[in-house]
């Protein structure tokens, strides 16, 4: 049964009192492997603010989903882009990954044994076994990304987003990137935000295009007008295997806003 985990229903955002989203209707399933593609300045990360609640929605309402039965809060986790860490900060692999279980962490008390254990097999389920001690400012672009999804992954959330993940990779390691996230998306609800339009058709299973509004695709078929349109520049699809080229009928956002998302 393909059961919503996620429902945004006519929000509306804004900062400083410009507008960036505008009747925005989404609905996020079990298991869904959610792409988000659009042009910069177009909403995105104000989208996943909105979903994580780090932003308020000037209207609309956000619904989480359990097991079909509506609740207050899911758990989430959450991968920011590349260029919002700080690479200098003297931190090492484990202690990032660890960090990722603060919430489940009495307060005056240790991580307990179990946690521990967790941190240790996320470490080894993201290839990073050995450099468990290695402070984060000395790690690779893969070798923190991985370092990043393993503490988004630790506390075991419903849903993991990741906002730009293949930034500062290289195609080698893009490639086993999206393997692990194929694997990860098995056993959970995956959002990914992206500029790289052609990983992203070729890995997700439905695609959010945001500039403003929203057009949900709940497959990888997107209009090349709508591409060429919203990104400035000509771009053609190519279907390769067991991806063919596909269009769908054209659609268009009416809507007049700025690109102001921060």
């Amino acid at each position: 049964m393909n059961r919503p985990i996620i429902q945004l229903t006519g929000i509306s955002a804004a900062y400083d009192r410009k507008t960036v989203l505008e009747q925005i209707d989404l609905t996020v399933y079990e298991y869904d492997f959610l792409g988000v593609i659009g042009p910069n300045g177009g909403g995105k990360t104000t989208l996943m603010k909105v979903i994580l609640g780090l932003l308020k929605p000037s209207a609309g309402e956000v619904c989480f989903f359990q097991e079909g039965k509506k609740v207050p809060e899911i758990s989430m986790g959450y991968l920011p882009q590349y260029n919002s860490i700080d690479k200098k900060f003297p931190i090492s692999v484990y202690e990032v990954v660890l960090s990722g279980l603060n919430k489940q962490k009495s307060l005056f008390r240790p991580f307990t044994k179990e946690q521990h254990e967790q941190v240790r097999r996320i470490i080894s389920r993201m290839g990073l076994e050995g450099l468990e001690e290695r402070p984060i400012g000395q790690l690779s672009g893969g070798q923190l990304q991985r370092a990043l999804l393993g503490r988004a992954l630790v506390s075991d959330p419903q849903v993991i987003i990741l906002d730009e993940p293949n930034t500062y990779i290289d195609k080698r390691f893009e490639a086993k990137l999206y393997a692990l996230l194929e694997e990860i998306n098995r056993e959970r609800a995956i959002i990914l935000v992206s500029h790289d339009i052609g990983s992203v058709l070729q890995n997700v299973k439905s695609i959010a295009c945001v500039n403003g509004t929203l057009d949900y695709h709940p497959d990888t078929e997107i209009p090349t007008e709508w591409i060429e349109e919203h990104f400035g520049c000509p771009i053609d699809l190519l279907g390769h295997g067991n991806l063919p080229h596909r269009v769908l009928k054209c659609h268009n956002h009416t809507s007049n806003l700025k690109n102001t998302e921060a």
